[in-house]
């Protein structure tokens, strides 16, 4: 049977103030109403039974994430005691999927973008577990078309098409986010997708990749599941580490017996990271200042305003150029919008000269 898990436990620190400690990113309804986690939820519609669709998040969101998602069932929703990076949410999910479900097959999906139109995700996803169901030792990863040389996103390197399934191509090579000029000549060796960070397989597949990189991490989830009581004890042992790093990659030059493989997206892929990628998401007024919430500008223009506090309150500037301003009940950044990609700096800032419960 066929299953999704929404992976939902970033913390969104380059969104700070809007996004916090116990408010990450991914719950943040401003998308018309909308939370990136409920549309994320929502673009899995007629792809699986509801009853199949699990979040693995942080523990401190889980009562956010049943009341956004309410059509959950209680068990669907694994609430990690701690981050620690994307292999212990993947191996974990895929343990509980195992655990219900031997010939299950997984797919790990994201919750910090918006992308459309949904119907080609649909499209792409399907294809993906049809390789997957075909193929048993198949990590399929999800890949973006790209449309432009991004240096923001890693990269997958393609290779020959796998026999049976036109458009499905192998993977030889992952590569970290890349200078302007060698992702300009990515793009033009039309060799290349945008990594997705998305991924379909069989559940028993990934345990059975980790069996053969990480036996401590597989024999842990596979303790947690069996007793569910020990996660706090055990999850916190497990090494910190990235799927990519820790199963894509080295399964791609060989040094396990899966076969990494990729579908591509045909889609528009806007990932959420930073104030800059939320800005091409917001309301334009005449000045072209991105803006949210009840905003009043004079000579003001290029800028970026959020207003999070509600509609009692408004967002007033004179004469500013190419600025951030984001308002929220407990705190305020104001910044040059050349510099929002320095926010998690801040954060780190504020969380030693005033206080935690400030970041």
């Amino acid at each position: 049977m066929r299953y999704v898990v929404i992976m939902a436990g970033g913390s969104g620190t380059r969104l700070w103030p809007l996004s916090r400690q116990g408010r990450p990113k991914q719950l943040l309804e401003i998308f018309d109403g909308h939370s990136l986690l409920r549309l994320a939820y929502e673009r899995l519609d007629g792809v699986v039974p509801p009853e199949n669709i699990l979040v693995c998040t942080g523990r401190a969101y889980a009562e956010d994430v049943a009341r956004q998602l309410p059509e959950l069932l209680p068990g669907n929703i694994l609430g990690e005691p701690e981050g620690r990076d994307s292999l212990n949410a993947v191996a974990w999910s895929a343990a509980v999927v195992a655990d219900r479900d031997p010939d299950g097959v997984v797919a790990m999906v994201t919750a910090d973008q918006v992308i459309t139109p949904v119907d080609e995700f649909q499209a792409s996803l399907w294809t993906a577990f049809e390789v997957a169901e075909s193929v048993p030792n198949a990590l399929v990863t999800l890949g973006v078309v790209p449309t432009s040389p991004h240096v923001g996103y890693g990269y997958l390197h393609r290779a020959e098409e796998l026999d049976g399934f036109p458009g499905v191509h192998r993977v030889v090579e992952f590569k970290e986010k890349p200078t302007r000029e060698v992702a300009e000549g990515y793009l033009a060796s039309g060799e290349y997708w945008w990594n997705a960070g998305m991924f379909v397989w069989r559940a028993a597949t990934l345990l059975d990749q980790l069996d053969q990189l990480l036996p401590e991490t597989a024999a842990a989830v596979r303790e947690i599941v069996a007793h569910p009581e020990r996660l706090d004890e055990l999850f916190l042992t497990l090494e910190k580490i990235s799927v990519d790093y820790a199963v894509m990659e080295p399964a791609s030059v060989g040094r396990t017996d899966g076969q990494v493989v990729s579908v591509g997206l045909h889609i528009d892929w806007k990932d959420v990271g930073g104030y800059l990628s939320l800005a091409d998401l917001l309301s334009r007024d005449d000045a072209g200042n991105a803006v949210d919430g009840r905003t009043v500008t004079l000579d003001s223009s290029g800028c970026v305003l959020v207003n999070g506090l509600g509609p009692d309150h408004v967002i007033a500037t004179i004469g500013i150029t190419d600025s951030l301003v984001v308002a929220t009940p407990s705190a305020t950044l104001v910044a040059r919008l050349a510099d929002s990609e320095r926010v998690k700096e801040l954060v780190a800032l504020v969380r030693t000269h005033v206080g935690a419960e400030f970041a």
